[in-house]
């Protein structure tokens, strides 16, 4: 029965994103839905940037492990990022009527730099991607065995399953899709997870006791119990999510997708706001299996870091009725599903916008649609080959993705809107110097040493960019941005003005 459940709701959901198809009727309805969504549409969106296989199964399952220290990264450094970006860049993305954040580095550094941060950026996701197909590939290997007694079905075959789930609907309908299963995936997530978590805090013995067990065990100690080495660990992948995941598309996209720019900044801020408490909600019910159930600890002990990811889903499979399973594997897929679709429609808008249409200068709008679905089926074929052969966590493989762009793509991202005397010779150095120190650290001290690599990284990011900027430059660079007045009317987009062109569209006022 919660087998046929679970065929049901994937295949409505797959149903809602070709339904959305019908509004896709060029590349900018296909990557940001038009600049059209409502308020509660965009705040679904941003939610489910984060809230995906990664907090529901991996971030919780390590939270049981190691405690509140262990998840510096998300939700703190995740939530802390949507913040930022509302109150420091929502504002700024939108006025530049921008398509990708690669036009970004584009209008204020020009070609060169746009196109190293985009393959900086694009590269990042395939990380990501590969986090949330293998979450539904585990929960479909999961179903497999224990419901439909289908042993055969081996975890690979189920992730590749999952990636054509995802795939099938996102190339179709773009971000319309993204934004109108979101919608309905958030509000499934929260009443979903809401329920099973008074239910299992019931067979805990209650909210106080799950809480009070954690903190005997030393579970809600925020800061890492160890020496200096512990702590440049934690610091380390705070700052890995929380200004890494700032320079990514799908963020962006979100943002953008907004019907205006107010709506971007309270949508971006709200969103991220109720993703730092809602992402307690995972942690509590997986640490409620432990009190239920103390061998699940035995999980933590396997070769493959994967396996510490099926306490929830086993937990729900034992010890609920068929209406709590129905309920969890529903929220469970739609938080799945939301983060998927955009982590594979983001690095195709980026990679074809600001990289392939460089070299295809004659390309109709029509003719970058059909570029943009086959970019999203390629990327969709590297993420699922990661999945397949990764046996990291989910939340190790999203770390991994922010490290790149933490080291690559934030420090002229800041400096670009920020500091006026930021140049493209800047910019230039400020990535050779971030992705080389990541690279040499990385590669002298692996990870035992006592500085995580990606913080020589950030470190060398920014002192290329002051030293490149401030030194006789040998390249020409462009004006800084203006973006103190709003858009007066929808302008055309970025994406199709010449490289050279010098117009200013925030000159207007409203």
């Amino acid at each position: 029965m919660l087998g046929f459940a679970v065929v049901a709701y994937l295949a409505g959901t797959v149903a809602i994103g070709l339904y959305a198809a019908r509004r896709v009727h060029g590349a900018k309805d296909f990557m940001v839905a038009g600049r059209s969504l409502p308020l509660y549409m965009n705040f679904a969106c941003v939610f489910a940037t984060w809230f995906g296989a990664e907090t529901v199964l991996s971030v919780s399952a390590t939270f049981s492990r190691d405690g509140l220290s262990g998840v510096s990264g998300d939700p703190f450094g995740a939530s802390m990022c949507l913040v930022i970006v509302a109150i420091f860049f929502a504002r700024v993305f939108y006025r530049m009527d921008l398509l990708t954040i690669g036009d970004f580095y584009r209008k204020r550094f020009g070609r060169t730099v746009e196109v190293f941060t985009s393959l900086v950026i694009t590269l990042s996701y395939i990380s990501w991607a590969s986090a949330q197909i293998t979450a539904l590939g585990l929960v479909l290997h999961i179903l497999t065995d224990r419901v439909f007694g289908l042993e055969s079905l081996s975890l690979d075959y189920a992730i590749l399953i999952g990636a054509a789930i995802v795939l099938v609907y996102t190339v179709f309908g773009g971000m319309w899709s993204v934004a109108l299963t979101d919608l309905i995936q958030t509000a499934v997530i929260v009443v979903g997870l809401i329920i099973i978590a008074c239910l299992l805090a019931d067979r805990a013995g209650g909210f106080a006791n799950v809480i009070e067990h954690a903190r005997d065990a030393g579970k809600l100690r925020l800061f890492p119990a160890g020496g200096t080495k512990e702590w440049f660990a934690f610091i380390a992948a705070f700052l890995t999510m929380g200004l890494g995941s700032i320079p990514q598309q799908d963020v962006f996209q979100r943002v953008t997708s907004a019907k205006n720019e107010q709506t971007a900044v309270k949508g971006t801020l709200l969103g991220g706001t109720f993703y730092f408490f809602f992402a307690f909600v995972p942690m509590f019910i997986a640490y409620s299996a432990i009190v239920i159930d103390p061998s699940f600890t035995t999980l933590f002990s396997s070769d493959d870091a994967r396996v510490v990811q099926r306490i929830l889903p086993e937990l729900i499979l034992q010890e609920t009725p068929f209406w709590a399973q129905a309920l969890f594997f529903g929220a469970l897929l739609s938080a799945i599903l939301s983060t998927a679709s955009g982590t594979l429609l983001a690095p195709a808008s980026l990679f074809t916008e600001n990289v392939l249409r460089q070299f295809l200068p004659t390309l109709t709008d029509a003719g970058l649609l059909k570029l943009l679905r086959c970019s999203l089926v390629m990327f969709a074929a590297a993420a699922t080959w990661v999945a397949v052969n990764s046996k990291n966590t989910m939340y190790e493989m999203v770390e991994d993705a922010y490290t790149v762009t933490l080291v690559g793509a934030v420090v002229p991202l800041f400096t670009g809107v920020y500091w006026k005397r930021a140049t493209t010779q800047g910019a230039i150095v400020s990535i050779a110097c971030g992705i080389g120190a990541w690279r040499i650290a990385q590669s002298i001290g692996g990870d035992d040493q006592l500085i995580p690599s990606q913080m020589y990284g950030l470190v060398a990011s920014l002192i290329g960019m002051f030293i490149g900027s401030l030194l006789p430059q040998l390249i020409d660079t462009l004006p800084p941005i203006d973006t103190s007045k709003p858009l007066a009317a929808p302008t055309q987009p970025l994406a199709s003005l010449p490289e050279t062109d010098p117009v200013n569209p925030y000159s207007t006022n409203t």
